[in-house]
């Protein structure tokens, strides 16, 4: 059982910790052994269709990290505010709380899970809960069982009530051996992180599900994801948040990554546009269902430079981190995205100059707002 008590340690120091912003950093983790439910072998399920006048009911698990809210005000918009569910199992601040309805959800109780989808009829689930690269290896445990075990219950679950079910993948489900520049769509997958691991383990499970059962599974694979609405924290590519954070508060970068770390990279605004349109995309204009997207890429050097256009008085220095350098190294250089593009017309909005400008105005108008308050 020591495995079992590592663990049991681990999520009691994350959940003690203070929220990092992150992707949806985690969720319980208690003594789990095998579930007695299977799927059964002549099983055969399908996607809930809709009407140009009906919407679909939403639940967003791991909903308070980096993008489960944004994409949740998304959603409301077109959707309506009561058909979106956001989940997850720490308290919402007030602005989230009461800007739509909030549930909490633990991914590794069943079912709890089920009771939800159940309840408040359920037929798109978007699986935003994982543990992160950098924060995955210093706790492989946790993030084996938030990552493959959750993941287990919500495919079952999903393929149980026939819901359109859409998973992130990400630039980690690659490797060393990978091509890097650029990545196709399908290529050698040999990660050396267990974030990366479980994210191929997510991509061929949910693509099995959809041979297999028919299951309406869809995924993205994000590069890094860029935004002014949340803390960076346990990702490798969080540095190009970290830069914008730190150069309007103390004018001085400290870089993690070596300065030609070339990865690509996109605007969050661009990652839930892109993530809304698969969901809405006609099946038959799938000819996949993982697809990489992308923006642009670049490395540290060259969003310091964009950056220093705007605040030419900002310090930035490297301090090499041993380990997300190793990461680094292991992802793609540049997405290819051709696929996504011809099959369901994905386009990018944001490039570096557009991405920058609009950073440093986010932050800055917090700023000012918060010392006029």
């Amino acid at each position: 059982m020591p495995v079992l008590r590592t663990v049991s340690r681990a999520a009691r120091q994350i959940l003690q910790s203070p929220a990092c912003g992150c992707q949806a950093l985690v969720t319980q983790v208690r003594l789990i052994g095998f579930s007695p439910r299977q799927v059964t072998s002549d099983a055969s399920f399908h996607s809930v269709s809709f009407s140009e006048t009906d919407h679909p009911r939403v639940l967003i698990t791991g909903g308070l990290g980096q993008l489960g809210v944004g994409l949740a005000q998304l959603l409301r918009k077109r959707y309506g505010k009561n058909n979106v569910i956001l989940s997850d199992i720490r308290k919402p601040p007030d602005n989230v709380f009461y800007s739509g309805p909030f549930i909490y959800s633990d991914i590794l109780d069943y079912k709890n899970l089920r009771e939800i989808v159940v309840n408040n009829r359920i037929n798109w689930l978007i699986h935003y809960s994982a543990l992160l690269s950098a924060v995955g290896e210093a706790n492989v445990p946790l993030a084996r069982a938030v990552n493959i075990t959750g993941l287990h219950n919500i495919l079952d679950i999903a393929a149980e009530h026939g819901l359109r079910l859409f998973i992130p993948s990400t630039i980690g489900a690659f490797g060393p051996s990978s091509p890097r520049n650029p990545t196709p769509d399908l290529c050698i997958q040999r990660p050396r992180t267990i974030y990366g691991v479980s994210k191929v383990h997510a991509e061929l499970m949910g693509e099995y599900y959809n041979y297999r059962y028919g299951l309406d599974f869809r995924c993205l694979r994000y590069p890094g994801i860029i935004s002014a609405d949340s803390q960076p924290g346990g990702g490798t590519t969080d540095y190009a948040v970290q830069i914008f954070h730190d150069a309007i508060k103390t004018g001085r970068f400290e870089c993690n990554l070596k300065p030609d770390t070339r990865l690509p990279m996109m605007y969050i605004d661009d990652c839930l546009r892109a993530t809304l349109e698969v969901l809405e995309a006609p099946a038959e204009t799938l000819s996949m269902r993982t697809y990489n997207i992308n923006a642009m890429s670049f490395t540290p050097e060259e969003l310091a430079l964009e950056v220093q256009k705007h605040m030419p008085e900002l310090e930035v220095v490297y301090n090499i981190d041993a380990v997300r350098q190793a990461i680094a190294d292991s992802w793609p250089m540049d997405f290819d995205d051709s696929n996504a593009r011809n099959d369901w017309g994905w386009k990018h909005e944001y490039d570096l100059p557009e991405l920058v400008t609009t950073m440093l105005g986010h932050l800055n108008t917090e700023t000012l707002a918060f010392q006029a308050s």
